[in-house]
């Protein structure tokens, strides 16, 4: 019972880390335009990027990460099971944040920042087949996508089985939330890093 209950604060506990929405949060403090006004509409780091504000996207980018890997790290704290259970709330917690009216961003960087938490070496893969990817076809979107792919066979391959099918489960909600990207890839209409919209 205790097991189930600790479980049960693990999931809340990361649920509310990852429901803060930093990119929010800043660009309201640094008198920005809203960024549920702009761009793709989300909370994340590529639309606070769209305020031409680079410093507050890096910070976003950055605290997003961060709330994944403390969400890990407190939920490994209280059971063996809850590592796993809280990075997932934290994930789907940025997603789809309760006080946003379930409104969030796209999970990348919180993704990257759990998978910090499960397991450094896979992180550190995943951002080395992020940044080959958006180099070698010039697609941000794409090598979000094709690292979030990667991520579960890595984990996978080091023996992080459980953590591995989690990891899955996000990446597939990463590839649903990219949609409208993976629409525009296909029709050849996807933005390039550095050409404008």
């Amino acid at each position: 019972m205790n097991s189930i209950i600790y479980d049960i604060v693990a999931l809340a506990i990361g649920y509310l880390l990852g429901s803060i929405p930093f990119g929010l949060l800043l660009t309201r403090v640094a008198g920005t335009t809203d960024l549920r006004a702009i761009g793709s509409g989300n909370i994340g780091a590529t639309n606070v990027l769209r305020t031409g504000r680079k410093d507050l996207a890096a910070a976003t980018l950055l605290l997003d990460g961060l709330k994944g890997t403390a969400a890990v790290l407190i939920g490994a704290s209280l059971s063996p099971e809850g590592g796993m259970i809280a990075g997932l709330a934290a994930f789907i917690g940025h997603i789809a944040p309760v006080w946003l009216q379930f409104r969030g961003g796209k999970g990348v960087a919180t993704f990257l920042g759990v998978l910090f938490g499960l397991s450094w070496p896979a992180a550190l893969i995943f951002c080395a087949v992020w940044l080959s990817a958006a180099a070698l076809w010039r697609y941000s979107s794409l090598g979000a996508l094709t690292a979030s792919a990667t991520a579960p066979l890595v984990l996978f391959m080091l023996g992080h089985r459980a953590e591995a099918f989690v990891v899955a489960a996000m990446a597939a909600i990463v590839f649903y939330r990219h949609r409208e990207n993976i629409a525009r890839l296909r029709a050849g209409t996807e933005t390039r890093i550095g050409q404008k919209a």
